[in-house]
């Protein structure tokens, strides 16, 4: 390369727009006089909804000051969680499901009452630009837990000859979330061992009878099935990646059926926006008892169209998604939609004409 190569490359690169570092830097409204202040910036909403894997962490320590900078940025968008770790072992300290016990803050003045979104803690950091937050910590859960109130619908297809429609129920759709105990809907857990990555939670849920004796002709004289409230434990685990399973076993309390059910779950969430999605798989099994209640005819209901029959019990494979939707941080909206595959004891059952069943949850809720 000649001397005037060489000069015409400079004159080019010198025109070249370079990427230079930027800063950010963040008012904390109550600092902290004890343990550390920690900043993370975040570049992926799902490693931002999990709080796991940030891009960047920078820690200090408390000195008097409440302003604090972030240097050397590398210019894009990102979310920012400030929070105080009271204990100073450098980790957020977390209640039994995986909720901040310590006090943080995110940019945009951004206050969740759920699981935190990437698109309202974000923003866009020019080169050698630089960004400046209030940030106020507090305690996600406060002192009592968090409150909602809301309406519910839970909803199931039906596999059963000729019936017309699904089953329906509304129910109120009231939430509390605490350190151990969390209540929503027809669901309720309370955490016995653990937290975080793995932990033990009893469990309790209203299960919505199958069938409405007047939904199809085929059911006459059978009666309405029989709703009931499931109680049993669960086993939950964080597995790498953001997966999670759940191991879960549950008897009929009010011994209205007086059967088991058990199920494994995996699931994986996802963030878009100010939706949060969860796709999940699962395979259930219910006891002779359980499965008689969904799927048999007791001998004295057998008529010559409709056979006495006794399933020994019943697999099923079922897949679906869940969705959080933020309308505002005070409004949420929840909800799951699912498909399950019924095994043959289900499908020989001379009630049964399907061998899938769509089921779903939805519910509005207002977090106080």
């Amino acid at each position: 390369m000649n001397i005037r190569q060489c000069i015409g490359l400079i004159i080019l690169l010198a025109g070249l727009p370079f990427a230079r570092a930027a800063e950010i830097r963040i008012r904390i409204q109550n600092p902290p006089e004890s343990g550390s202040m920690v900043f993370m910036l975040y570049d992926s909403p799902n490693a931002f909804g999990d709080l796991r894997d940030p891009a960047l962490t920078v820690t200090a320590e408390p000195d008097g000051r409440n302003i604090w900078s972030i240097t050397n940025v590398p210019p894009g968008e990102y979310a920012l969680i400030a929070y105080h770790d009271e204990n100073g072992n450098g980790r957020i300290d977390r209640n039994f499901i995986g909720i901040p016990r310590e006090p943080l803050g995110f940019a945009n003045n951004y206050k969740p009452k759920g699981p935190p979104g990437y698109a309202r803690a974000s923003f866009a950091l020019s080169n050698d630009g630089m960004r400046q937050f209030d940030v106020e910590l507090s305690r996600p859960l406060g002192p009592r837990g968090r409150i909602g109130a809301g309406l519910g619908l839970i909803w199931r297809s039906s596999p059963y000859r000729d019936y017309v429609g699904g089953v329906y129920r509304f129910i109120p759709a009231i939430t509390y979330t605490g350190d151990r105990f969390q209540w929503f809907g027809p669901r309720a857990q309370y955490g016995l061992a653990g937290s975080g990555k793995v932990r033990l939670a009893a469990t309790g849920e209203y299960r919505i009878g199958v069938y409405e004796e007047d939904g199809s002709d085929y059911l006459t004289g059978m009666g309405d099935a029989e709703s009931t409230f499931m109680a049993g434990l669960a086993l939950q685990a964080e597995l790498p990646g953001g997966i999670d399973v759940s191991l879960e076993g549950s008897s009929d309390v009010l011994n209205r059926i007086g059967g088991r059910e058990a199920s494994i779950t995996l699931d994986k969430s996802a963030q878009f926006g100010i939706l949060r999605l969860t796709p999940y798989l699962a395979v259930n099994w219910m006891d002779k008892k359980m499965a008689a209640n969904d799927y048999g005819v007791p001998v004295g209901k057998a008529t010559s169209d409709r056979a006495a029959y006794s399933p020994s019990g019943s697999y099923s494979a079922e897949g679906g998604i869940s969705l959080f939707i933020e309308i505002t941080t005070d409004w949420l909206v929840v909800g799951s939609a699912g498909v399950e595959r019924l095994d043959h004891q289900a499908t020989d059952s001379p009630i049964i004409d399907k061998q899938h069943v769509f089921k779903g949850f939805a519910a509005i809720n207002y977090a106080f």
